[in-house]
This record gives structure tokens, C-alpha cells and sequence, in this order.
């Protein structure tokens, strides 16, 4: 049977580097050798953007999970202000936490929202927190925002590499250094400390954008744990799940596996249910999209490549 040319399953994966050093089986080797493979840019940005259209051109993260979060994302522009724990060193200070890595519940997010709440709105620019790992500051859409770090891009980092710069960045850094202030004093980081919890004593700006024109996808449906591409679906109107290891034949989709680490998970409950059904005829391809930028096309043709040697390894 020959499958529908629209019937393809694409996997998000992580950067080979991250997945190096285990074995593939003899069949997924094999299937990578004889495949298309085409080099594409890195990084996360890049990686999601191969998967939707946006217009105007962009990386709207903060405007489309605040559509994802609440009701009112088109009332303006708006910041991701996340929670973030930074702890100074010798040459400054390193970004180790953000976001729902601080494992926030929601009284906790209210009460260090509220004390800052007097200083964003003092500046013009209200915060608040519909999700305990995800806070917004609200701007006029007209607003100039500089280029802001994600907290990927940070993390680890020496922190004052990553702040916004120049004249439009200077406002953000001076309202970073207040907000620093009011978390590093606010009594609950003291009850945290207590339960083996990182503080909050910083915030994290990133992501913002004002809601755009248009969001397309060529997949039918995504599936995926990560926040910021179930909003990407979501303003496409395609169908979002959290991800779940298929049970009954491999579906078409775009599929997030990058937080996945064991390879051997990704073999057998995802590669290997894939090219089953590639071979019989239930797929017409698979599609290989790892962070680093390397990708590949596994079509039911490629069987006849025998001169093609099996890969030595997922990264190789």
C-alpha cells in the first residue's frame, strides 16, 4: 500500500552531541545511512521555525504563550519576565535557574508578583502571572524592544553577557537591578531556602513580541510537553497533546522528543514504530530534525541504496 504524500511523521530531537555515546541498533543504522541528510541552521529558534510560517517574520515567544495562557494577548506587546535564580561569583553572576525549573506554585508566583507589582506599574508596564513559571510584563504595542537572550542561551552564563543593550536595553537593565532588590529581600525566599528550594531573586526578560499576523503549519498535529510549541500549534489552529509513546501504529505529526536523553528510548518507542511503518507502506516518509541543525528524510525508496554504509553512530 502507498501512503498519502501528506502522511509523514517528523521528530524534534535533540543536538546529537546530547544523545553520543550510545548504540544504534543495526536496522535505524542502516535506515540513517541510506538517507537524505541535509545540514540546516542550529538552535532552538531555528529548529521550531523550520515547522511554522510566521508573518511577519519573527519569534514571537512571549506574545504567543501569553495566547496560550490567558485571553488578552492582543491588548498590547509583551515581555516574558520569568522567575530566575542567579547566584553571584567572582566575576559576576551566572543564570542557573528560571522559569519552571524554580518549581513555583501559584501562591508562591502571587506573592513575589505583588511585591514587585508597584515598580513595573510605577514604569508603565504591568506584570502578572497567569502560570507560576511564566510571568508577562504588558507594554503599548508601538513599544521598541531590544534583542533579548532566551534563558537557554543564558543559562550557565555569566549574566551581564546577556542583558538587553543599548539605549532601548537600558531601561530593562535598570528595572532588572530594582526587581533584583525586592526578590532578594522578599521573606519567602528565606522558606524556601528552608525547604531546599532555589530563591527567586531575579527575573528573566525574553521573547517579546506582539501577537502576529499569521501562524501556518504544514503538520496536522503536535505533539509536545514544551510550552512554546504547543503555542506555536495552537496559533496555527492545529491540533496540541502532550507527547505519549504511540500504542497502536506509528501517526502523522510533528512529534517533540528534544528532552528525551536515552536513545534507546527514542529507538524503540518512536524510530523503530516509524520505519515499521514507513516500510509498510503507512507512511510515506519520516523527517529527522535535530537541534544542531542536521536533518534527515527516510523515505520506502531508500531500501534500494545498498551501496550507502550504515551510520557508526547517532552524531557521526
Amino acid at each position: 500500500m502507498q501512503a498519502p504524500a501528506a502522511a509523514t511523521a517528523t521528530f524534534l530531537l535533540p543536538a546529537r552531541i546530547r544523545l553520543g555515546g550510545q548504540a544504534l541498533t543495526r536496522p535505524i543504522a542502516q535506515a540513517l545511512g541510506r538517507a537524505d541528510r541535509e545540514d540546516r541552521e542550529p538552535g532552538e529558534r531555528a529548529q521550531l521555525l523550520r515547522h511554522f510560517d510566521v508573518l511577519p517574520r519573527g519569534f514571537p515567544v512571549a506574545a504567543l504563550t501569553r495566547a496560550f495562557d490567558a485571553n488578552d494577548a492582543t491588548l498590547g506587546a509583551w515581555v516574558r519576565a520569568d522567575p530566575a535564580y542567579v547566584r553571584p561569583d567572582l566575576t559576576g553572576a551566572r543564570l542557573l535557574a528560571s522559569g519552571d525549573a524554580l518549581r513555583l506554585d501559584s501562591q508562591e508566583a502571587e506573592a513575589f508578583v505583588s511585591a514587585l507589582r508597584p515598580s513595573f506599574g510605577d514604569a508603565g508596564m504591568p506584570i502578572d502571572a497567569p502560570r507560576p513559571a511564566r510571568w508577562y510584563v504588558r507594554l503599548p504595542r508601538e513599544a521598541k524592544l531590544p534583542p533579548m537572550a532566551s534563558p537557554e542561551e543564558a543559562l550557565g552564563e555569566d549574566l551581564f553577557e546577556h542583558l538587553p543593550e543599548g539605549p532601548e536595553g537600558r531601561r530593562w537593565r535598570a528595572l532588572l537591578s530594582e526587581a533584583q532588590v525586592i526578590l532578594h529581600q522578599h521573606p519567602l525566599n528565606a522558606a524556601r531556602a528552608a525547604a531546599g528550594k532555589p530563591p527567586v531573586n531575579s527575573l528573566w526578560f525574553w521573547g517579546g513580541s506582539v501577537l502576529p499576523d499569521h501562524v501556518t503549519t504544514r503538520h496536522a498535529q503536535v505533539q509536545s510537553d514544551e510550552v512554546t510549541l504547543r503555542a506555536f500549534a495552537k496559533a496555527a489552529g492545529v491540533e496540541g497533546s502532550n507527547a505519549s509513546l504511540p500504542v497502536s501504529g506509528m501517526r502523522v505529526g510533528l512529534f517533540d522528543l528534544r528532552a528525551e536523553r536515552d536513545l534507546g528510548v527514542l529507538l524503540s518507542g518512536w524510530l523503530q514504530p516509524a520505519l515499521d511503518a514507513l516500510r509498510a507502506g503507512d507512511l510515506a516518509a519520516v523527517h529527522l530534525d535535530c537541534e544542531d541543525g542536521a536533518c534527515f528524510t527516510l523515505t520506502r525508496s531508500q531500501r534500494w541504496r545498498f551501496w550507502r554504509k550504515p551510520v557508526t553512530a547517532i552524531d557521526a
